[in-house]
């Protein structure tokens, strides 16, 4: 096919590829995309290409659409996934704190000092007036304890 043949076969075919792509995607830019895709898809092609293109053009475009009507549905579901994965982790975050909230009350002074104040063992021991040793035994009790209490909640659910 020459350069001439396939500009005169574009005119002639391009509103019928635009219509189908419309069809499908029900969004102008996008089936205006897909058409430029097709269309370029279509100019590499431009030695081995046969008239009437009509046929060809119609199937390139259709098969565009799919796939943009297939990675669209992708995203949507990947979005859905992460929106889900951050709200389970938000709803941790909230389990674990409520079951840090009722604690005694050292356990809790230390739990918040080590892990939401970053503290070192050594600052919290001097702060709360404890040798190091009671300080990590009460954090590993409370660890316990959370952990023990997460679980019973979570298998209730």
């Amino acid at each position: 096919m020459t350069i001439d043949e396939y500009k005169e076969e574009v005119k002639q075919i391009r509103p019928q590829m635009l219509f189908i792509a419309q069809s499908y995607l029900r969004d102008n830019d996008e089936a205006e995309d897909v058409v430029q895709d097709v269309l370029l898809k279509l100019w590499q092609l431009l030695d081995t290409l046969r008239l009437p293109m009509s046929p060809l053009a119609s199937v390139l475009v259709k098969n565009r659409c799919i796939d943009v009507l297939r990675r669209h549905r992708y995203m949507v579901e990947v979005k859905d996934s992460i929106v889900d994965e951050r709200q389970r982790d938000v709803d941790r975050y909230e389990a674990v704190i409520a079951i840090i909230d009722t604690l005694p009350t050292m356990q809790q002074t230390i739990m918040r000092l080590r892990h939401m104040e970053g503290m070192e063992i050594s600052d919290i021991a001097k702060l709360t007036d404890s040798k190091e040793a009671t300080v990590r035994k009460a954090l590993s009790r409370a660890r316990q304890a959370i952990k023990t209490q997460f679980l019973k909640l979570n298998s209730n659910e």
